[in-house]
C-alpha cells in the first residue's frame, strides 16, 4: 500500500511540475487574455458553441485574444483590420497548421493540401488543385454531372409535389451535392440500395472522428491517453477502410486505361493519375499523396455546398418576400425553356445576392482551419510567439456590425453593387478563408449551389409543412460538425406552379 501511494505521489509530482513548465505564461507583450484555470486553461470557455463562445469574449477582451487551450497558446482574430493585417502582412508566417492526431492519421501524416505545412510540397498540390482539378475550364467540364444529378433531385420533388407531401431538402440537397461531387472525383456515386454512398458514410463517420476531442491535440506528450480512450483505435479503422477503399479504387482506374478521347469525361482520379506520370512537378506526388488530395475535395466540396443550399433554403423560407424576388428573377431569366443553362445563371445577379448573403450569416466554416505561427510576429502592437494556434472567427467577422449594418438580418440587397468579395482582399467576408490558405474550391462550389437552387426556384413554390406554422417557426438551431449545419432537417412542401407546370 505504501508503495502505491508512493509512486501516486510521484506521478502526481512529475506531473504537476511538467505542468509549470508547459503551462507557465510566456513574457512579452501578449495580447488579452480572459483568466485561465490550471491545466484546461481556456478550454471551458468555449463552450457548445466556440465561434459564439469566443465572439463573446472577444467584445469583452479585443479583436486580438490570447488564450491557453489546455498547454496549447492560441490566437483568436476577431476583426476584419486584424485578419486584414495578417494576410497582407504576414500571410507566409501564419500559414503553417498545428499537429492534429486526426489529420496526421487520415491523411498519410498531411499530404493533403488542407493540412500539410506551408512550402514546396504544399505550393506543388495547391497548384495541381488550381490548375489541374478545379479551374473554370474544369467547372464547366463537369457541367453535364450537376445537369444530370440535379434532374434526379427535380423529378424526386416531383413526386412529392404530385403527392402533396413534404420533403426533407436537407438530406436531397446533401445526396444531391455528395452525386454530383462523387461523379466528378471517382466518376461514379457508389450508392447502395438504400441510395446512400458507401464512401460518403465513410468520410462522415471521419468527420465525426476528426471533430472528437483528442487529448494529445491541447497537451503535447500526452498523447498516449488517446490510445487509453480508444480514439487512436477508431481512427486507425475508419482510415484503414478509407484507404482500402480509395486503393481499390485507384486500382480499377488504372485498369480501365482510358483512351486520350475521352478527356471532357475524364474524373479526377484520372486526371491526379496522369499528373503523377508528370516529370516536372518539382515534389513527389506519391499515391498517398493522391489518396489525400480525393479525401480532401470530396470532403469540402459536400459538405460545403450542402450547407450552403440549407441554410440558403431555410432563410428564403423565413423570408417569403425575398424568396418571391429571387423566384421572380429565376423565372424572368429562364422563361419557358425546359433547362437552365450556365447563361441564365450569369444573368441571376439577385441570386448571387442571396447565396453571398446566406455565406455571410452561415458561413459553413465559422472558425477557419487553424493555422500556426512559424515565428515570432508583431500584431497590432502585440507579440505573438512562435508556434501559436490561430483561429480566424470568421462568425464573429460576418456579423461585425461596425462593418455590417443590422448584421443579424437576412438582407441580400446589401451586396447589390456592393465590391465586397469572397477572395479575402477586404476581409469584410472571409468564408473561404483568405490568403495562401484560401479555399482552391470556391469556383466549383459556387457553381453547383447556384444551379441546384436556381432549379428549386424555378420549378417549385415552397410551403411549410404544416399550415399551423409561421416562417419564424423555423428552426435555426446550429450543429457544428467539419461543417456549420442544420441540427434538425429542413422540411418543406413543394407546389409546382400552374403556369410552369403546363409549359414543361
Amino acid at each position: 500500500m505504501d508503495q502505491f501511494n508512493l509512486l501516486n505521489c510521484s506521478l502526481f509530482l512529475l506531473l504537476f511540475l511538467l505542468f509549470l513548465k508547459l503551462f507557465r505564461v510566456r513574457k512579452g507583450n501578449l495580447p488579452p487574455s480572459p483568466p485561465k484555470l490550471p491545466i484546461i486553461g481556456n478550454l471551458h470557455q468555449l463552450g457548445r458553441h466556440p465561434y459564439r463562445s469566443l465572439q463573446a469574449l472577444s467584445e469583452k477582451y479585443g479583436s486580438l485574444m490570447f488564450l491557453r487551450l489546455g498547454w496549447t497558446p492560441t490566437l483568436v482574430v476577431s476583426s476584419a483590420d486584424m485578419a486584414r493585417e495578417i494576410f497582407k502582412s504576414h500571410d507566409i508566417s501564419f500559414s503553417n497548421r498545428p499537429k492534429s492526431t486526426a489529420a496526421n492519421l487520415f491523411f498519410y501524416g498531411y499530404k493533403d493540401v488542407g493540412f500539410s505545412p506551408y512550402g514546396e510540397y504544399w505550393r506543388g498540390l495547391k497548384r495541381i488543385c488550381i490548375l489541374e482539378l478545379l479551374s473554370q475550364k474544369r467547372v464547366h467540364e463537369f457541367q453535364y454531372v450537376r445537369e444530370e444529378e440535379v434532374e434526379i433531385l427535380v423529378n424526386e420533388v416531383h413526386k412529392a409535389s404530385s403527392a402533396d407531401l413534404s420533403v426533407n431538402l436537407s438530406d436531397l440537397v446533401t445526396s444531391t451535392s455528395n452525386g454530383i461531387v462523387s461523379r466528378c472525383i471517382f466518376g461514379e456515386k457508389f450508392e447502395d440500395e438504400n441510395g446512400k454512398s458507401r464512401f460518403g458514410e465513410l468520410t462522415r463517420k471521419m468527420a465525426k472522428l476528426v471533430m472528437t476531442f483528442s487529448v494529445g491535440d491541447f497537451y503535447p506528450g500526452f498523447g498516449w491517453v488517446d490510445n487509453i480512450t480508444g480514439l487512436i483505435g477508431q481512427l486507425k479503422e475508419t482510415s484503414g477502410a478509407l484507404d482500402t477503399f480509395l486503393e481499390q479504387l485507384i486500382t480499377e482506374h488504372k485498369t480501365e486505361k482510358r483512351e486520350s478521347s475521352q478527356d471532357d469525361k475524364k474524373d479526377f482520379v484520372d486526371i491526379l493519375l496522369q499528373v503523377q506520370q508528370m516529370d516536372d512537378l518539382g515534389f513527389e506526388f506519391t499515391q498517398d499523396s493522391l489518396k489525400s488530395v480525393l479525401q480532401d475535395i470530396f470532403i469540402a466540396g459536400t459538405d460545403t455546398t450542402s450547407s450552403v443550399l440549407e441554410w440558403t433554403i431555410t432563410e428564403l423560407a423565413r423570408n417569403p418576400t425575398i424568396m418571391k424576388k429571387a423566384q421572380g428573377e429565376v423565372r424572368r431569366v429562364v422563361g419557358k425553356k425546359s433547362n437552365i443553362d450556365d447563361n441564365d445563371i450569369f444573368q441571376m445577379e439577385y441570386l448571387k445576392c442571396v447565396i453571398r448573403e446566406s455565406l455571410r450569416v452561415h458561413p459553413p466554416a465559422p472558425l477557419l482551419l487553424p493555422r500556426e505561427t512559424s515565428e515570432v510576429v508583431k500584431l497590432g502592437g502585440y507579440c505573438i510567439p512562435s508556434k501559436t494556434r490561430v483561429f480566424f472567427n470568421v462568425w464573429a467577422i460576418q456579423r461585425d456590425p461596425k462593418i455590417w449594418e443590422n448584421p443579424q438580418d437576412f438582407i441580400p440587397e446589401r451586396f447589390m453593387n456592393n465590391p465586397v468579395d469572397f477572395k479575402g482582399q477586404d476581409c469584410h467576408c472571409l468564408p473561404f478563408g483568405g490568403g495562401r490558405r484560401i479555399c482552391p474550391g470556391m469556383n466549383f462550389a459556387f457553381a453547383s449551389i447556384e444551379y441546384v437552387l436556381a432549379n428549386l426556384l424555378q420549378w417549385f413554390d415552397w410551403k411549410l409543412p404544416n399550415d399551423n406554422l409561421i416562417a419564424s417557426d423555423l428552426d435555426m438551431t446550429e450543429d457544428m460538425g467539419l461543417a456549420l449545419t442544420k441540427k434538425h432537417p429542413l422540411f418543406l412542401k413543394p407546389v409546382e406552379p400552374y403556369s410552369i407546370q403546363s409549359d414543361v
